[in-house]
């Protein structure tokens, strides 16, 4: 069997670079990539943070999820952007849909970036570093925007080398690179180690990823239980997580996304959990399926994971009653603690053109019901979800 060959592709500061492109196309004599500038909310809303910057406003040590009022004290001539999420939506859509072009074996883990297995696909190319350039200088000259790809024979060691030197690069890091790339890192440039784990970590006296990878994997356990291990195998180059395509999730279509900045009340939780449920609802129409059952995940800030899941009273693709029963889980799960992911899934699938239990209460829709229903579908796939909104 050969070996695996991952890549991992990450968008260049998505929301800010996919913004720039949008508004140099319409005209605008700026770039925002080449100034002090942000993609931040309204600083008067609880989503005034910064969701994306630019390098030049990274000079100013402007961060992700810093609240925008803090950017402006930095950088007093800060350009802000708000964001455009019908936009990112709508790019993020034409990069996979190129990417799979290239191989077929795609798994989008976020708006901005994804996994591909390119193991069989490498035969067509010169080389992995040849078949990943010409990926990169495929999106820029077609979109306009730039992407890191990182390649390795796992997912873990792929992502961690799309994190190297930015924007626009190709880097590898395969298991004989590690000792020199990788362990000289700080231990929290370590995919899944976050703040509360380095400062544990510092008290053992761990400060880089390779002190973490030489520690006695017991005595990790015993300070961060099964977490110790994860990141003791990741400190090692170790992982064994498939790329999941689409073709092989059809036993449940899902979604989550980690959060730039940590949601700390319901509200927040469920403003994040209707676009998941959104973006759920459009997989399970496209692939003509029906949900029995829907999950929900929450994945704290000290990365403890919480999930549950219940039965659907009627096998659904309708987003409002996947985003009830995610909220009912939600509140089931949540011990008030800040969240760091969250994520929905569901399973039991039917395809669409199956007969589906109804409740004693259930009416079917009418045939003006339902060319209505597609009618807004289908403006909303050409315009974005924003373009009509549901009354509540």
């Amino acid at each position: 069997m050969n070996q695996r060959l991952i890549f991992h592709i990450d968008v260049n500061s998505a929301y800010l670079s996919w913004s720039a492109v949008e508004k140099k196309k319409n005209g605008s004599p700026q770039d925002l990539r080449e100034i002090p500038a942000i993609i931040g909310g309204d600083m008067a809303s609880r989503h005034g943070v910064v969701l994306a910057k630019s390098i030049p406003a990274k000079a100013y040590g402007i961060s992700t999820g810093e609240p925008v009022a803090h950017a402006l004290r930095k950088c007093p001539h800060l350009v802000l952007e708000p964001p455009d999420h019908s936009l990112y939506a709508a790019c993020s859509r034409r990069l996979m849909e190129l990417l799979v072009t290239f191989c077929p074996a795609v798994e989008q883990v976020s708006i901005d970036e994804c996994y591909m297995d390119f193991t069989d696909c490498l035969k067509n190319y010169e080389s992995p570093a040849a078949a990943a350039a010409l990926i990169k200088d495929t999106v820029r000259d077609t979109f306009g925007f730039t992407v890191n790809i990182g390649i390795s024979t796992n997912k873990l060691l792929a992502k961690m080398a799309s994190d190297f030197q930015k924007p626009d690069r190709v880097h590898t890091l395969f298991p004989e690179e590690i000792p020199a790339r990788m362990w000289p890192l700080p231990v929290r440039d370590l995919f899944m180690v976050g703040k509360s784990s380095a400062a544990a970590l510092a008290k053992l006296e761990i400060r880089t990823i390779g002190d973490l990878a030489h520690t006695d994997v017991a005595v990790l356990e015993s300070h961060l239980k099964s977490h110790g291990r994860l990141i003791w195998e990741f400190a090692n180059g170790l992982d064994e997580s498939p790329v999941q395509t689409e073709e092989s999730e059809l036993k449940g279509v899902g979604n989550s996304t980690t959060l730039a900045r940590d949601a700390e009340t319901s509200a927040d939780a469920k403003w994040v959990l209707r676009k998941l449920c959104q973006q759920v609802s459009g997989r399970l129409k496209r692939y003509g399926q029906l949900a029995g059952m829907v999950s929900t995940e929450i994945r704290y800030a000290s990365f403890v994971r919480v999930s549950h899941q219940m039965q659907l009273p009627v096998s659904t693709d309708e987003e409002q009653v996947l985003y009830h029963h995610a909220c009912l889980l939600f509140d089931e799960l949540w011990n008030g603690e800040p969240v760091r992911l969250l994520g929905v899934r569901t399973s039991r699938l039917a395809t669409e053109p199956e007969p589906v239990q109804m409740s004693l209460f259930d009416l079917p829709k009418t045939q003006k019901e339902l060319r209505a229903e597609r009618a807004m579908e289908s403006l909303q796939a050409k315009f974005g979800k924003e373009i009509i909104k549901k009354g509540f």
